[in-house]
Formats: C-alpha cells, structure tokens, sequence
C-alpha cells in the first residue's frame, strides 16, 4: 500500500513534514477550542522504521509499507467515568497478549482526553460530581436516552470534534477498533463512514454494565456488540441490532484474576489473616465511596460474642483511594480481627481469602466476586447503569441487598454462625452465574471476525477536508 501525502515545498524534517501533513488543516476550526489544537500540533505521530520505506519527490512523500503480513494495531476506546472501562480495556490487552502474542499491536486510549476539547475532554470529572451528587447523575442519565435527544447532541459534538477524533485514528491507524465507552461508538463509526472505511476497519463495542445500560451503548453499525447478559442482548435487539451482530460472553475480567488457581488456606497465611475464622471482605469501591465506615463498626460489634468474649468472624476493608477512611479506620480499636487497606492491585488474593462481601453494585467487583464465589451483599447503587445489577445479583440467588449497615452486619453474623447454608447456598449459585472465561472468548471472537476478512492491508486513513458539510 502507498499513501501520497503532500508536504509544503521548504526544506523541513521528515516528521515536520509528516506532522504538518497530519495536523496543518486544524488551523481553520474555530478557535474556540484553540487549546485542543495547540496539543495535537505537539502529539507525536507514531511512525516506526522499520514498517515503512520514505520516498521523497518534488515536494511529495510516500509512507510504503513492507511485506503482506504485519502486526495488527487495536485500538480501544476507553475514558476513565468510573474504573470498569479502564479495567475492561486492560483485561481485553493482556488476553490478546495471552492468546496471540505479537500478532496484535494494542492501544487503550482516552481519544477524547487526548484529542478534544470540552466537554469531552473533561468527562471524567465531570462524572465524578455528578455521581456525588447522586441526582445530578440521574437526570443526566434518564434525560439524555430517548434517541432524539443523544442523536442530536452527538452529531453536535461530531460537528465540533471530527477532525480531531479522525486525527487520533490518524496517529494509531487501527485495523480493530474496540469501544468500552457508550460514548465512544458514534463519532469514531461517523469517522470510519466518511472515510470509507467501515468495510475495512473491523468495530465492536464491549459492553461493561451487567443489565441496566444507556441506549447509546448500542449502534447497529458495529460488527459485534459483546453483551455481559442475555438482559442486556434483550436491550440490543430491542435497540435495532441484529441477533448475527450479537454475542453473550460476560464480563471481561483480567485474565491473572480469572484464571488464578488459589488456595484459601496459603493466601490467609500470606495475607496474614486468621486461618480459622470466616471473613467477610468490605469495599466501597476505587474511591472508597458508600457507607463504608458505618458497616465496618456494625461488623466490629457483632462478629464480637459477648457471652464468650471472642470474635466470630473476621473483617478486611478495602478504603481504595479514600486516604481520609484508611486514616480513620486505622484508628479504630477493634474487638475482632481487622485487615485495612487502601488501593489495591492485587484483589483476587483478597476475595480468595474470604468467604463474603459487601459492595456496591459495581459490574467488576460483582463480577470478580461471581467468579470466587462469594456471597454478596449489595449496600448502594449509581443510579442508571449500576440500578439493574442489583435484581442480577438478588434475583440470581448470588446475594442480597440492603443499604443498612445494622442489617448488614446481622446477615454477616447469621452466615457465620446459624445459616451457614445459607452462605454455601449462595456461594455455589455465585459460581454458577460466574463467567471466568469472558475476556478470552471475545478477544478469540474478535480475532476469528480478523481472520475472515484474510490479510488486513494497510488501511488507508486520509484527512476529510470537511466534517460540518457531512453531518
């Protein structure tokens, strides 16, 4: 394949003249988002030497590429609103690595961070307000899904932004493009259909909600649409595509937590745990949110028998971020044996070494909780996305739900002492819903959709002169 792109007659470098070929145009887009174009004239264009031979001509440069066969580069999409979307991207990463080596060349990127302006560019403090201020997120999140609504503010962006969506496609040149992100279906697939390139560039979106997602997670010009539930494969059919277009695989998970090989006994002794009291694992999620701190002195009072004067049960926090609850917590006095942590990488030892959890309904936590078969309690949801997971979890018989920390921390004390059935009841049903083997059956699914295609070409991605004129 050769691409002609045409360079200013002056004498310049080889990436001046590629960066100014790439980046020259931006200078006609308004100027109010300036600031966006002052960094993408200083973004690198990733140019490696040894794919390609540079001709130079009269004023011309041609990119050739050599040989037919070449690694495939993958892009995923991602934007750091809450930490399910970066863990997704990555556990899909590692699984490509796991499974086809060097074959695939992967990139998780915040196109919209890197590239655009506001709003995009600031989604994930904004997400982070208005999932504090609960009701913020609610009526952002009910408001904007009737299609008519999210159609028009999309196209808006589009508007406003194409140039530099197509700009991070540019620099990465993706032969696979895997979205984790609602947000992230639309431009990119307006982008692909303008340049041509939506028979060339093979697009699927990963859905990371478990039962309750937003309408804009489903586009019908994706190649597949990966759904963690067959509730969910419901909404996408309901939403206009096709039964070919969809797969029921799960929720990927890191492949180091979903084929991890543990054994309670070593990791108690290694997390220097009680080797013989159950234990019940607290979260409040990356940022240590919810009622964390309230269920963890209800737990310290009634895993404690006062009529022996000995605990019951033991008790791990995972504060996450929160420095301010890891400070407090570690101040306490407590009357049973207590593990507090902070942000921690390493959650599958810790869920491997207890018998419980109480969290919120986050879909990794739950996810990664199914897979280790523990029983969970439920104790607060982000309206919209995370509301559904909670009837996934009850309805299934893998936990229950309650937003007190009293009645929390008596469940807890009956599954360990009274309805110890109960808690091996819920345990086995949680293995049943489990899905360990999700990451790896949709990066084999994507890499069989590659294969049908036969040897990918060198996608021939150009500049559009005009992006309003299309919308």
């Amino acid at each position: 394949m050769v691409m002609k792109v045409a360079t200013p007659r002056r004498t310049a470098s080889l990436t001046e003249k590629v960066l100014q070929r790439v980046y020259g145009n931006f200078n006609n887009i308004n100027s109010n988002h300036h600031h966006g174009n002052h960094q993408l004239m200083h973004r690198r264009c990733l140019i490696e030497s040894e794919d390609f031979d540079y001709e130079e001509d009269d004023g011309n440069m041609e990119l050739m590429q050599i040989g037919a066969e070449r690694t495939k580069n993958v892009l995923i999409l991602m934007s750091d609103t809450g930490g399910g979307h970066r863990a997704s991207a990555e556990a899909i990463r590692d699984a490509f690595k796991l499974e086809f080596g060097d074959e695939y060349r992967i990139f998780v990127k915040d196109v919209w961070k890197e590239y655009t302006g506001w709003p995009l560019n600031n989604m994930e403090r904004s997400y982070k307000f208005m999932v504090k201020h609960v009701q913020l997120w609610k009526v952002a999140f009910h408001g904007t899904s009737p299609r008519w609504i999210h159609s028009c503010y999309l196209a808006a962006i589009a508007a406003y932004y194409a140039k530099e969506v197509e700009a991070g496609l540019m620099e990465y040149k993706p032969d696979i493009i895997i979205s984790v992100h609602p947000l992230m279906q639309h431009i990119p697939l307006w982008v692909l259909k303008w340049q041509g390139l939506q028979k060339k560039v093979i697009f699927v979106t990963v859905i990371t909600d478990l039962n309750t997602c937003h309408p804009t997670w489903f586009h019908p010009g994706v190649n597949r649409c990966y759904c963690p539930s067959n509730e969910v494969a419901k909404r996408a059919l309901e939403d206009g595509l096709e039964e070919s277009q969809i797969q029921v695989f799960g929720l990927p998970i890191r492949p180091t937590f979903a084929r991890a090989v543990l054994s309670k006994d070593l990791l108690r002794e290694e997390l220097e745990m009680d080797p013989n009291l159950p234990a019940v694992l607290l979260m409040g999620g990356g940022e240590g949110m919810g009622p964390v701190k309230k269920t963890a002195r209800a737990l310290g009072e009634s895993l404690f028998n006062k009529e022996f004067g000995k605990p019951i049960g033991q008790l791990v926090i995972i504060c996450g971020r929160n420095k301010a609850l890891l400070s407090s917590l570690e101040s306490e006095e407590w009357k049973i044996p207590v593990k507090v942590r902070g942000f921690e990488t390493q959650m599958e030892k810790w869920m491997g070494a207890c018998d419980c959890i109480i969290t919120k309904a986050g879909p990794g936590t739950i996810a990664e909780a199914l897979i280790r078969g523990l029983p969970i309690i439920l104790n607060d949801y982000i309206p919209g996305q995370e509301k559904g997971n909670v009837p996934y979890v009850v309805d299934n018989g893998a936990g229950v739900f309650t937003r007190s920390p009293k009645e929390t921390a008596r469940i807890v004390t009956e599954w360990f002492s009274t309805k110890t059935d109960e808690l091996k009841r819920l345990s086995e049903n949680a293995r049943k819903l489990a899905q360990p083997e999700a990451v790896f059956n949709i990066v084999k699914d994507i890499n069989e959709l590659a294969s049908q295609r036969g040897p990918l070409a060198n996608v021939p991605y150009v500049l559009t002169s005009s992006f309003t004129s299309l919308i």
